[in-house]
């Protein structure tokens, strides 16, 4: 072994791609594969996220109006029919919780549930969620139920 034949260890040194801009005789010199002038041929060039050649961007071309509140709530409608099934395929019997609905795939597991008056309920249900309807509230208490908010 000598000075020679030196060399590192197999698989340590990673190369990488191909050498450009180092003159004439390396064959990738002159313009450094960027071609002539322009923004893509200077040194500092970035393109900005959405830059479409100098046409107006789409974020710019569509109308924006209205607001968005940031703090918004936003609940995962059931109506009252749904549940009325569930009883009668004898998914549920007498409660129905968060968990219920997320096992029946009605609701995630990280939603906020709000029962609407859509439908009619003909059974006796102890009913568990974030949110009632004024016409749910009052339709599962005429069914013999109870409404508890969560």
């Amino acid at each position: 072994m000598n000075l020679s034949n030196l060399k590192p260890a197999e698989g340590s040194v990673k190369k990488a791609g191909k050498t450009i801009g180092r003159g004439q005789g390396s064959g990738k010199g002159g313009t450094a594969t960027r071609g002539h002038k322009g923004a893509k041929s200077r040194s500092g060039y970035s393109k900005k996220i959405g830059f479409e050649g100098g046409q107006m961007p789409l974020q710019r071309r569509v109308p924006k109006f209205g607001f968005t509140n940031i703090n918004r709530k936003e609940y995962t409608g059931i109506n009252l029919d749904k549940l009325q099934e569930l009883v009668d395929n004898g998914t549920v019997k007498d409660t129905v919780t968060l968990e219920t609905l997320v096992e029946n795939r009605l609701a995630g597991k990280n939603d906020l549930v709000k029962i609407l008056g859509g439908g009619e309920l003909k059974a006796s249900l102890k009913i568990s969620v974030h949110k009632f309807t004024a016409t749910a509230k009052s339709a599962i208490e005429a069914a013999g139920g109870e409404a508890i908010s969560l």
